[in-house]
């Protein structure tokens, strides 16, 4: 049985962070890192951001990004690992009651998304590269997209005001 606590997947100094940040207690699902997971991911998500009463607009920002993320997880983060260890952590957290944070976390092959040039938009469909759209859409509308490899974990931050 693999450990899918908090405490697992961030190191001592993070912990600190956050127990000093104005933040609410994270939340945290752990699932394996299989598409036949997505809507249980997305229902985390949404439960959470209701809570919030974040506007519906926002709410389907999130949804629709996290979608793109968990699904790029699922498809491309263990090539060739076995399907035992194939986990992903999904971390909401609310700052100052204006903010969601979702945090996705992988044991996967190290990947920056953010790394890859924008694809170029003003192109027709058939004389762009294939790939890069869906992390351009949620850069585009997240308020803040951060990619961090600690300690050998993928981690891709997500965060969108309320407003």
């Amino acid at each position: 049985m693999q450990d899918c606590s908090l405490s697992s997947i961030l190191r001592f100094d993070d912990l600190k962070l956050l127990s000093l940040a104005q933040e609410d207690e994270p939340q945290v699902l752990c699932v394996p890192a299989e598409l036949s997971e997505l809507d249980g991911v997305i229902s985390f998500i949404e439960e959470k951001l209701e809570g919030m009463e974040f506007p519906m607009k926002a709410a389907m920002a999130f949804s629709i990004a996290a979608e793109e993320i968990f699904v790029n997880i699922a498809h491309y983060a263990y090539k060739g690992k076995n399907a035992g260890s194939r986990k992903a952590w999904v971390i909401f957290r609310a700052t100052g009651g204006d903010y969601a944070h979702v945090t996705f976390v992988d044991e996967g092959i190290p990947y920056d998304p953010l790394a890859r040039p924008d694809p170029d938009v003003s192109l027709a469909a058939e004389e762009r590269d294939v790939g890069g759209l869906g992390i351009f859409m949620v850069k585009k509308s997240m308020d803040s997209v951060v990619y961090r490899n600690i300690d050998g974990r993928n981690r891709l931050t997500i965060s969108k005001r309320r407003a």
